[in-house]
């Protein structure tokens, strides 16, 4: 069970990642993970399957540094927004480990994607499994898994989902 304040905590935590990533504040994307929090994005039949396979897969927060750097600084696209809607975390479950709060949840979510001379499309469709701690900053990412259902990514991930 989790109380009222933790699951507002919970809330906050996925409502203020997506607004970082949706505003395009790459530098702040990295301070919602521990040191060596992951971040992995799989396709759903590998998730399904048990195949350790992603399409991407940060082993650490510095590594999410790397990628905030390739963003800004290295990757040619077409310009484009993201909005993130993601629906009603689920809590999993809720445990101590060594006087650290360690909540496990998952949420759906959907990425629409606006070229700036463009329509709105769906981009990515699926379900983030989250292991979250509580730290002196608040709660931070453990690991975060996006599993998506759509099997083909048109053109490329250049933002994280």
């Amino acid at each position: 069970m989790i109380d009222f304040q933790s699951y507002h905590d919970l809330l906050d935590l996925y409502a203020s990642y997506a607004a970082a990533v949706d505003s395009a504040d790459w530098e702040t994307w990295p301070e919602f993970f521990v040191d060596d929090g992951t971040y992995r994005l799989q396709p759903r039949e590998n998730h399904d399957r048990g195949l350790p396979l992603c399409l991407l897969a940060l082993e650490s927060k510095a590594m999410i540094r790397d990628r905030v750097y390739g963003v800004k600084e290295t990757m040619y696209h077409d310009p484009y927004y993201q909005r993130h809607i993601v629906g009603t975390p689920r809590v999993l479950s809720v445990r101590t480990e060594d006087g650290v709060e360690i909540v496990e949840a998952e949420a759906n979510y959907l990425v629409v994607r606006t070229k700036r001379d463009g329509v709105s499309e769906v981009f990515n469709a699926g379900y983030y499994r989250d292991v979250i701690v509580r730290t002196p900053e608040g709660l931070r990412f453990r690991s975060r898994l996006c599993v998506y259902d759509t099997e083909m990514i048109p053109n490329s991930l250049i933002y994280p989902i």
